[in-house]
């Protein structure tokens, strides 16, 4: 994985053929909005979050544990996928915090609804556009 600086702000990360700056805000919440979400539990969702980000070779920009929902602003592969990254951090998360606290496995059928919100973060300037594709010349 290469970092690339384009105009002092942007990062832009890159694989084998792919050159990209793709943040995500993605939001979810247990289900039927449950306030569970609070210490022990927060601490070891957050563990267990940080965790699935870095295996999955995702960039955790900050993180947010509430009592009935979390936000995560995460930069990640387009050719990996935000929407593969959630499943990941939902299914692992679900499954483990339920068997480490079986409170949550009578107070819920399943820790999280199936859906969530996403929303895509910042832009890439025209510049780094036009520097890429500069960079591109005599490739």
């Amino acid at each position: 994985m290469m970092l690339h600086t384009v105009c002092m702000s942007v990062t832009l990360r890159s694989n084998s053929n792919v050159v990209f700056q793709c943040g995500f805000h993605v939001v979810w919440c247990p289900k039927y909005r449950r306030r569970v979400l609070d210490g022990r539990i927060e601490e070891r969702l957050k563990q267990l979050i940080r965790e699935v980000v870095d295996e999955k070779g995702a960039w955790l920009v900050a993180l947010e544990v509430m009592p009935d929902q979390v936000h995560l602003l995460v930069e990640v592969d387009p050719q990996y996928g935000v929407h593969r990254l959630v499943k990941a951090i939902k299914g692992r998360s679900s499954r483990v915090l339920r068997e480490e606290f079986p409170s949550l496995r009578s107070r819920l059928p399943t820790l999280w609804t199936n859906s969530y919100f996403v929303a895509t973060t910042g832009e890439v300037p025209l510049a780094a556009v036009e520097e890429y594709v500069e960079q591109q010349r005599g490739r």
